[in-house]
C-alpha cells in the first residue's frame, strides 16, 4: 500500500511538471504580445517604445523562457503561483474566487451524466432492438455529434430569450452586491450551463454501458440463471449491474478531462465566471501565470478522477487489489 501511493505521488509530481514546462513552453511560442494584448491596439500604437520595454520588462515578456519558468517553478515551490496579469491579482486568489463556480458546474454535470447515461445504457441494453433501445441509441448519436457550444446556444436562446425561464447568463443576477446573493440565485443562474454539460456527457457512458449490458446478457452464465426460471428483471439485477459497474467507473472517472474542456465551452456562452473563461482570457492576454495554475487545477483533477477510479476498482473488484499489491 505505501509502495502503491508513493508511486502515484512521484507520478503526480512529474505531471505538474510536464504540465507547466509545457504551458511556459507555448506561451512562449505564441505571437501574442502580452503588452498590445493588456493595454489594447489603440493605447499599444501611441506608446513610445521606452514605454513598451518598461511594460515588457515588468510582465516578463523580455526574460528567456527557460528563466521564467525556473522562476515560476521555485516560487511555486514556496506557495507563491504568482500574479495574474489581466486580473492584477494574485493567481492563487483568482482561481480560488472562481474555483467554487467550475467546480458546482462540472461537480453537478458530471453526476447527472453519469447517473443518466447509466441508467439509459442499462435499460436500453435490456430492451436491445426494441423501441426504447432505437429512441437511446438515436438520442446519443445525436448527441455525440453535437457541438456542446451549439446546444449551449440552442438552450440559451429557447429557456431564456424566448421562455424567460433563466436569467441570459452570469452566475448572480446583475447589479446585485455578493452579500445579497442568496443560494436559490445561484442555483437559478447555475441551471442552463449545468443541463448543457450534463446532456453532452450523456451520450458516452449510456452506449458504452449499454454494450457492457448486451455482453452480459449473452454469456453462458446469465443463459444458466434464465434456465432456472430468473425474471429479466432479476438478470438485471443480480448479474448485469455489478458487472457493468465497473467499466461504467472506469469510463466516467475519466470523463472528468472531457467535462473540464466542455466546461470551457460552457462557460464563455453562458458568459459563467469559472475557471475555463479565465483560462480563455488568459490565453488571449499572455497571462502565462494564470494559464499554468489553471491548468496545473486541471491536470490535478483528472489525476484525483483517475486516482478515484483505481480505488474503486479495489472496491468493486477484488481482483483488482491483489494485482495493486503485487505491483
Amino acid at each position: 500500500m505505501n509502495r502503491y501511493f508513493v508511486r502515484h505521488i512521484l507520478r503526480f509530481v512529474l505531471l505538474m511538471l510536464a504540465v507547466g514546462l509545457v504551458v511556459f513552453a507555448l506561451v512562449s511560442a505564441s505571437p501574442i504580445d502580452p503588452v498590445q494584448a493588456n493595454v489594447g491596439q489603440a493605447a499599444y500604437v501611441n506608446m513610445s517604445d521606452a514605454k513598451r520595454a518598461q511594460l515588457a520588462s515588468y510582465w516578463g515578456g523580455d526574460v528567456p523562457f527557460w528563466e521564467r519558468f525556473a522562476n515560476w517553478a521555485g516560487a511555486l515551490l514556496h506557495g507563491d503561483m504568482g500574479a495574474s496579469l489581466r486580473f492584477n491579482a494574485p493567481v492563487s486568489e483568482v482561481i480560488a474566487h472562481r474555483a467554487a463556480n467550475s467546480l458546482a458546474l462540472m461537480g453537478i454535470a458530471w453526476a447527472i451524466s453519469g447517473v443518466l447515461g447509466f441508467a439509459l445504457g442499462v435499460v436500453a441494453g435490456a430492451r436491445r432492438g426494441g423501441a426504447v433501445d432505437r429512441v437511446v441509441r438515436g438520442y446519443c448519436f445525436l448527441l455525440a455529434s453535437t457541438p456542446t457550444f451549439w446546444l449551449g446556444l440552442i438552450i440559451l436562446m429557447v429557456f431564456a430569450v424566448q421562455l424567460g425561464w433563466f436569467p441570459i447568463g452570469f452566475s448572480v443576477p446583475i447589479g446585485m452586491s455578493a452579500a445579497d446573493v442568496t443560494l436559490a440565485d445561484a442555483a437559478h443562474h447555475l441551471v442552463l450551463p449545468a443541463l448543457t454539460l450534463s446532456v453532452t456527457g450523456v451520450a458516452n457512458i449510456a452506449l458504452h454501458t449499454r454494450e457492457k449490458v448486451v455482453d452480459v446478457l449473452e454469456s453462458d452464465y446469465v443463459r444458466f440463471a434464465r434456465a432456472r426460471g430468473e425474471s429479466d428483471l432479476g438478470v438485471v439485477l443480480h448479474h448485469c449491474l455489478r458487472n457493468v459497474a465497473l467499466p461504467a467507473v472506469t469510463l466516467q472517472c475519466a470523463f472528468i478531462s472531457e467535462i473540464f474542456g466542455g466546461s470551457v465551452l460552457v462557460e464563455q456562452v453562458f458568459s459563467y465566471p469559472g475557471l475555463g473563461q479565465a483560462a480563455v482570457t488568459a490565453g488571449l492576454g499572455g497571462d502565462v501565470a494564470l494559464l499554468a495554475g489553471i491548468a496545473l487545477v486541471s491536470a490535478a483533477l483528472v489525476f484525483g478522477g483517475n486516482l478515484l477510479a483505481n480505488i474503486l476498482y479495489g472496491v468493486l473488484d477484488p481482483r483488482m487489489r491483489v494485482s495493486e499489491g503485487r505491483a
